[in-house]
C-alpha cells in the first residue's frame, strides 16, 4: 500500500504530489491556504487544465505582476513589498524548501500567478532559475509549451485535470 501524501507548503511537497499524479490537489491546497488565494484556485477549477509538475526553469522567462513599480498588473505598498522579498532572501540563503513559482502558459507566454515576491528575491540574489509549475489550458496551447518549453520539462509529470 501506498503511503499517504503529506503536503507542506514546500517544493518538496509538490514534487511529491506531481510524482503521485496529485499535484493539482498541492496546487489547490497551497492556494487556498497559504497563497489565501481562492479565487484563483477556484478559477483553475472552472475547465480541464494541464498541471506540469515543478521543474527548474530560468527566470528570464518570467516577470513580476506584483509589486510597487509602475506599470505593474498588481501595484502593492513598496515597504511591505520590500519586506517581504528581504525575509525570502534570508529564508533563500538558509536553502529553506520554498514553494515553487506558479505560471501560466498562453499566447506564447508565461504569466507568474503565484511567487512575484519569491521571483524578486530571486532576483535580487543574482539566481538564474527556480522551481516552476506550469499550467496550460487547451491542446493547442499546451502542444506550443511542448515545442518550444519542453526542454524544461521532459522529466516531469504531466496531469490534465
Amino acid at each position: 500500500m501506498a503511503a499517504a501524501l503529506s503536503y507542506s507548503p514546500t517544493l518538496s511537497s509538490a514534487m511529491a504530489f506531481g510524482e503521485a499524479g496529485q499535484l493539482d490537489v498541492w496546487i489547490h491546497r497551497f492556494l487556498t491556504c497559504e497563497a489565501n488565494n481562492v479565487p484563483f484556485s477556484d478559477g483553475l477549477k472552472l475547465c480541464e487544465r494541464y498541471y506540469v509538475s515543478p521543474a527548474p526553469m530560468p527566470l528570464g522567462l518570467f516577470s513580476r505582476c506584483v509589486g510597487p513599480e509602475e506599470g505593474m498588473a498588481y501595484r502593492v505598498d513598496g515597504d511591505a513589498f520590500s519586506k517581504r522579498v528581504a525575509n525570502l532572501e534570508r529564508l533563500i540563503r538558509a536553502g529553506t524548501d520554498l514553494p515553487p513559482l506558479i505560471a501560466h502558459y498562453v499566447d506564447g507566454r508565461f504569466e507568474l500567478n503565484d511567487g512575484n515576491h519569491r521571483y524578486k528575491a530571486y532576483e535580487n540574489l543574482g539566481v538564474e532559475s527556480a522551481w516552476v509549475i506550469v499550467w496550460i489550458t487547451g491542446e493547442s496551447e499546451f502542444r506550443d509549451y511542448m515545442e518550444k518549453h519542453g526542454v524544461f520539462t521532459k522529466d516531469c509529470v504531466i496531469v490534465r485535470r
